[in-house]
């Protein structure tokens, strides 16, 4: 007997099952001026924008999109005021003790991605914490990427071959991009072939240098608190539409 194939949850007709990405990143911007156009203040565009992840991670297990990459803090913005940077500390902290066990049972499996010692200690326990319990889910692979810079990650991997170059464990001619692939921060990870950022932007900002090669990109003017299933639905009906060649005919 043939097996039937696997149902998404809701996916919407329009969209091939057979043709969605197997890896979306997001840089999530905007929060602040979602905040401004409301007279609120920035913080309260934070907390907006953590619902809006939320909602596109449980979009994407819905939908059977085996991962999703997310930019939530850069190197570059510990140059924010300090109150707005201990307030997204703490924010990140506090929503992964809130909404952890939902993710346990969703079978997400969360991994953090960035130089995450310099983080407040509290938040790193709490990082270990999410990433041990859930390390053998099969569900979505859900990374957020945590104090971390494109150009800084290259540059450790770089570090980290030279090295053992040095000590004799390497030799130059051996070093190849699946090599030097392993040495990034997203090892176990396809790169990524649909990049969506909200609010306009276009540019990624030291965002996955190296992964984002042949990357789709999607921009949208939506801020982004207010990016939700049907602006998702929007970007990979036209992820769908694009023609990928990879450099080749």
């Amino acid at each position: 007997m043939t097996p039937k194939p696997t149902i998404f949850k809701e996916l919407p007709a329009d969209i091939d099952q057979n043709r969605l990405p197997k890896h979306v990143a997001v840089i999530m911007d905007g929060n602040g001026r979602w905040a401004k156009h409301r007279g609120l203040p920035r913080m309260m565009g934070h907390r907006r924008g953590v619902d809006a992840l939320k909602d596109l991670l449980r979009c994407c297990s819905d939908w059977g999109i085996p991962a999703l990459t997310a930019y939530a803090f850069s190197t570059e913005n510990w140059g924010r005021p300090l109150e707005e940077v201990n307030f997204l500390m703490m924010l990140f902290e506090r929503v992964l003790r809130r909404e952890l066990e939902e993710m346990i049972q969703e079978n997400v499996k969360i991994r953090f991605v960035g130089d995450l010692m310099a983080l407040p200690a509290s938040l790193q326990a709490e990082i270990e914490r999410s990433m041990a319990v859930t390390a053998n889910n099969q569900g979505t692979c859900f990374t957020v990427a945590t104090n971390y810079g494109g150009r800084q990650e290259i540059l450790q991997a770089c570090q980290a071959i030279a090295l053992q170059v040095q000590q004799g464990l390497l030799e130059p001619d051996a070093i190849d991009e699946t090599l030097f692939a392993k040495h990034l921060y997203t090892a176990n990870l396809t790169d990524p072939d649909l990049l969506i950022r909200t609010s306009g932007e276009m540019r990624i900002s030291n965002f996955l240098l190296w992964q984002l090669a042949y990357a789709e990109f999607y921009i949208t003017e939506t801020l982004w608190p207010d990016f939700n299933r049907a602006e998702f639905h929007r970007a990979l009906s036209a992820y769908q539409k694009r023609d990928r060649r990879f450099g080749k005919v």
